[in-house]
């Protein structure tokens, strides 16, 4: 992980299409301005970690149909 200081109204680029700005700093935190390219998604933590964790469900429940689903193709052919 790189750590760096800066300042309100100073910048951190990423590659050459991302570029990261301080905008305004409180007590308990920083404001940040980001500016990426549209295809790109930007998402805070905490929801992309409910995001993962709703895929992972979904992908559970998908599992379990096609386990089901087999099971009854097993059972139409006997």
């Amino acid at each position: 992980m790189l750590v760096l200081s800066r300042r309100v109204g100073e910048r951190i680029w990423i590659g050459d299409q991302i570029s990261i700005t301080v905008v305004r700093l409180t007590n308990g935190g920083v404001r940040l301005g980001i500016d990426a390219p549209p295809e790109l998604p930007v998402v805070r933590e905490e929801l992309k970690l409910r995001m993962d964790a709703e895929r992972m469900n979904f992908q559970e429940i998908e599992k379990e149909l096609r386990e089901t689903n087999q099971g009854d193709t097993n059972a139409d052919s006997v």
